[in-house]
């Protein structure tokens, strides 16, 4: 397998990672790294194969059709979801996927339960309550319903969740997303801390403001292949990126 996208310092390595519906490629040939303490944007226009590239990373809900995922040295592209995610690779989804019935906390410990099976139930609501308060969600709140919780919460809630298993690397899928220009520069504040207490991240956001603001490398998506990569401000200025994801307009 080419392993064309390599730093001996990387976290993560994906490799010519691939995924096929049918005839449709939707991520083709999709190689990049992601260092420790690093975020790695990644943009691209609806349709461009970002959710579906961490999909492929993370087999939830599916496996990649072809290509290498290497964490912290050793192939992961063939275990289990729950593997994956007990060794330190964690994500957040584009929708919401809180339970609107279960409290926040709740929310948290079943993230832990489905992914780490048998331990502590004391130890497991204490590392619940420490995810959200990493992610600064009001200690007062941590037993209200998430359906009774706005929309800024609710994604703290699915982030305390991943956090929550103690993650290495964790993808986040658009955060931002529904958010009013305070409540944005409040989860640019959140993504920060995360990356300043060691965590890499993988970033997908359509927030261009966020996503340059806080990244240090991006790279750039079009129909599920790879267009540009490196340092935002000249990847922003590349004429396919202009042409495919920023539109005429820019």
């Amino acid at each position: 397998m080419r392993i064309d996208a390599i730093d001996d310092d990387a976290i993560l390595t994906v490799s010519s990672l691939t995924k096929c519906f049918g005839a449709l490629r939707a991520v083709d040939d999709v190689s990049f790294f992601l260092k420790p303490g690093e975020i790695l944007g990644i943009a691209g226009p609806n349709g461009s194969g970002k959710s579906t590239l961490f999909n492929a990373i993370t087999r939830i809900p599916f496996a990649a059709t072809s290509g290498v995922v290497i964490f912290e040295g050793h192939e992961v592209q063939d275990l289990p979801a729950h593997r994956i995610a007990a060794l330190g690779l964690a994500r957040t989804f584009q929708r919401e996927t809180v339970f609107p019935s279960f409290s926040a906390i709740d929310n948290v410990l079943l993230a832990i339960e489905q992914t780490r099976r048998g331990r502590n139930h004391a130890r497991d609501v204490h590392l619940a309550e420490q995810a959200l308060n990493v992610v600064g969600f009001p200690a007062t709140l941590h037993n209200w319903k998430a359906a009774d919780l706005p929309v800024f919460l609710r994604k703290l809630v699915m982030i305390a969740g991943a956090m929550a298993l103690d993650p290495k690397v964790i993808l986040l899928d658009e955060p931002a997303s529904s958010l009013t220009p305070a409540e944005i520069e409040r989860m640019r504040d959140v993504i920060i801390h995360l990356r300043n207490m060691g965590t890499a991240i993988l970033l997908i956001e359509h927030v261009l403001e966020l996503l340059t603001g806080v990244s240090d490398r991006l790279m750039v998506l079009d129909q599920g292949r790879k267009i540009a990569s490196g340092l935002p401000e000249a990847v922003v200025r590349d004429p396919l990126v202009v042409e495919a994801y920023l539109g005429a307009a820019a």
